[in-house]
């Protein structure tokens, strides 16, 4: 059975005390949950805070992006070491605004993704259409093209850690969400790819969220698709009681 995650995004939002104080209204509603992963990604300045603070608890805490090298001149880049020297164990990767403002680029998060696996952190990768490419009747082209490129000389055991997050471009911060059959038929379309690039077993086993849009309106008829286990949440997971909500669904 794959176990749901529920991770919350928070983006360029929060300094550390802000963050603190969401900990502080939040963990108390979420004690008792163990049906689900509750992860938590705030900003780098926010990172060692959070984890400090949520550890020994239900909650997890994760950096929104590394550099693939442990050390160098890349001002404004934090490595694999220093993410596990402060405890930290999952890493978004390839996050749709990464890649449309930032250049990043699936060979980038191929590098990426393998030195998360070398250094013990869980990566999520995430992928997604953008709204041409839907039109256009190119998603399924596209999110076959973005597994391979991110997977390359991926094993499958080398994999058994990974977490896929499809979020449909066109749906994130817009207040759109796909409907949970569109979102459906692409999950089954990036387990097929997985399929051929680490195998049925770890195909079969990964975890693949869905992103875009999630609020407590509309997360149990998403959670109740098959091959959708959990949600990659952004804007919705800023405040304790609706993120907390989410995580009840």
């Amino acid at each position: 059975m794959r176990k749901p995650i529920i991770a919350g995004n928070w983006k360029m939002y929060k300094t550390p005390k802000e963050s603190l104080a969401f900990l502080d209204a939040f963990l108390p509603l979420v004690e008792a949950h163990t049906r689900d992963e509750i992860l938590l990604f705030p900003t780098m300045s926010s990172l060692a805070y959070v984890l400090e603070a949520s550890e020994g608890t239900n909650v997890n805490a994760g950096a929104q992006n590394m550099h693939w090298l442990n050390e160098g001149p890349y001002t404004g880049q934090t490595s694999p070491t220093m993410l596990v020297s402060i405890g930290c164990r999952h890493v978004l990767l390839g996050h749709s605004e990464q890649r449309l403002y930032f250049n990043e680029t699936y060979e980038r998060v191929n590098l990426k993704l393998k030195a998360a696996i070398n250094h013990g952190i869980t990566p999520i990768v995430c992928v997604g259409e953008m709204l041409a490419e839907r039109e256009d009747g190119r998603t399924e082209e596209t999110l076959r093209h973005q597994i391979r490129a991110s997977l390359r000389n991926i094993s499958p055991s080398e994999a058994r850690r990974l977490v896929i997050a499809y979020e449909p471009i066109w749906a994130i911060g817009t207040g759109s969400t796909a409907t949970p059959e569109v979102a459906a038929e692409a999950h089954a379309i990036l387990r097929h790819e997985l399929t051929q690039c680490v195998g049925e077993a770890t195909a079969e086993n990964t975890r693949i969220l869905y992103g875009g849009s999630v609020k407590p309106e509309n997360i149990s008829e998403l959670m109740r698709q098959d091959g959708i286990d959990g949600a990659l949440v952004g804007g919705a997971s800023l405040v304790p009681t609706t993120f907390a909500n989410i995580v009840h669904y």
